[in-house]
């Protein structure tokens, strides 16, 4: 086989393989999620209610991006809480969570 046409296929499986995991494992995120509880606030269906926002169905950049601010302090609830959550979300983490929420729909 041709070196050229390795390359070009190993190039190709490893971007494929990159766009799979960014796009986050919602059967992950649906266990992330019952282990963080996040349930509690935001409902069993990701619908929130008048104290907390819907996730259900949420953008998953919106989603990856709320996370990001939570965790490095750019981004602020009233109760603090979500900072205590996301300070140990791994970036994969939250595209998981972002993807199971995003899988929930939220009509």
């Amino acid at each position: 086989m041709n070196v050229r046409l390795i390359i070009a296929m190993l190039v190709v499986l490893i971007l494929t393989a990159g766009s799979v995991q960014a796009g986050g494992d919602s059967a992950r995120g649906e266990e992330l999620a019952a282990n963080a509880e996040c349930g509690m606030c935001h409902g069993d269906d990701g619908m929130g209610d008048e104290d907390n926002p819907k996730l259900a169905g949420m953008d998953n950049a919106a989603f990856m991006a709320a996370l990001k601010g939570y965790k490095s302090g750019e981004r602020e609830d009233e109760s603090g809480m979500m900072a205590d959550y996301a300070v140990d979300l791994s970036e994969l983490d939250m595209a998981d969570l972002a993807a199971y929420y995003k899988s929930l729909g939220g009509n």
